[in-house]
């Protein structure tokens, strides 16, 4: 079972991000954790509140795009391990701006690659990608770690190629390197773009709830904790430059998932049965649509024993209970407000 000293998280700041580097400290003990984040609109540090004073956690702000930033940050720690999270990583704006996630996603990519390459230590590469990579699936199947690549937006095409990019070291370098492809993550710390913390919210304030096309697109939901934990077991058992699908096996289509929020919020909000369909909004469907993802699981959890341990029920419900626990963080989030929380320290966000 693998161990490391010193591990550098990039996008720590990030929803995915922060469970790891929290979680992080706990699986690797004896590890310095270094949390590397640009800081742009998805990074919150409020979300590490609880372990910002811990000393085996430090916080550097920087750019993975900026070669020598990237270089330098590698002499000073000396890294035998880098888990990369930091990516541009919502469908829509990659729509609105396809340049910003070929720019971080792959040419950032590429600096981290170079660097470790370069590095005169010792270091695995841990490369977190999506299930967005496989396209778009029909009414049955699943993806695999063998299925063809076939993205679909600007975003998954910039995933695909951090991915070849990763492979590519490793069969040309001898990088060691390790890679995941995720379903939908969902969970506490959530940035309010994402289906379910945005349904989350808007319910909650009675606004509007748009739904894409007819609600039918499918999904699969991986809690976020379940997420983290698949990735310290292929950090620790994971065959050096395999692939492993991590999965929910939780499907469900876009509308069942917004009315499920719609009954937990009315219940808890002793509103009436049902309140929740008058603010469902059905809006022109997003260019490009994958219309069903679905993972099949079967490799990490024959190889690694990895299985998803939260339920969908128990997961929404979890979820939703820490959104309403913490409404200060949501509010703070879709005002803006938490961009403030470090500007002092480490300037304006992007």
């Amino acid at each position: 079972m693998r161990t490391f000293d010193k591990i550098l998280v990039t996008g720590g700041a990030g929803f995915i991000g922060s469970h790891l580097v929290r979680n992080a400290l706990v699986e690797f003990p004896n590890a310095e954790i270094i949390n590397l984040d640009k800081l742009t609109y998805a990074g919150n540090l409020e979300n590490l509140k609880d372990i910002e004073s811990n000393p085996k956690y430090s916080f550097v702000k920087g750019d993975i795009c900026d070669l020598e930033f990237v270089k330098q940050l590698f002499e000073d720690y000396h890294f035998d391990l880098v888990v990369h999270l930091a990516a541009e990583s919502h469908v829509d704006r990659s729509i609105e701006n396809p340049f910003a996630f070929l720019h971080t996603n792959i040419l950032g990519t590429a600096n981290l690659l170079h660097t470790v390459v370069k590095s005169d230590h010792d270091c695995l590469f841990y490369h977190v990608s999506t299930d967005e990579v496989y396209g778009s699936l029909g009414e049955t199947g699943l993806f695999t770690e063998s299925t063809s690549y076939d993205p679909r937006s600007p975003y998954s095409a910039s995933k695909a190629s951090s991915d070849h990019l990763v492979r590519a070291f490793y069969h040309t370098y001898g990088l060691p390197v390790l890679i995941s492809n995720c379903s939908n993550n969902y969970g506490p710390y959530q940035f309010p773009e994402k289906l379910i913390p945005l349904v989350i919210h808007n319910f909650l304030n009675q606004k509007s709830v748009p739904v894409y096309g007819d609600g039918l697109n499918v999904r699969d939901w991986l809690y976020v904790e379940d997420h983290v934990k698949a990735i310290f077991a292929i950090l620790k058992k994971g065959r050096i430059g395999e692939t492993y699908n991590i999965g929910g096996n939780a499907e469900r289509t876009n509308i069942d998932i917004v009315s499920r929020i719609g009954e937990i919020i009315d219940n808890i909000e002793g509103r009436t049965y049902n309140n929740y369909k008058e603010y469902v909004t059905f809006v022109k469907d997003r260019p490009g649509h994958d219309r069903r993802y679905a993972i099949d699981c079967t490799k990490i959890s024959k190889e690694l024993e990895w299985n998803p341990s939260v339920t969908m029920k128990k997961g929404l419900e979890q979820t939703i209970k820490w959104y309403l626990t913490n409404k200060n963080w949501l509010d703070n989030v879709t005002s803006g407000d938490y961009r403030s929380y470090y500007k002092k320290q480490y300037g304006d966000f992007k």
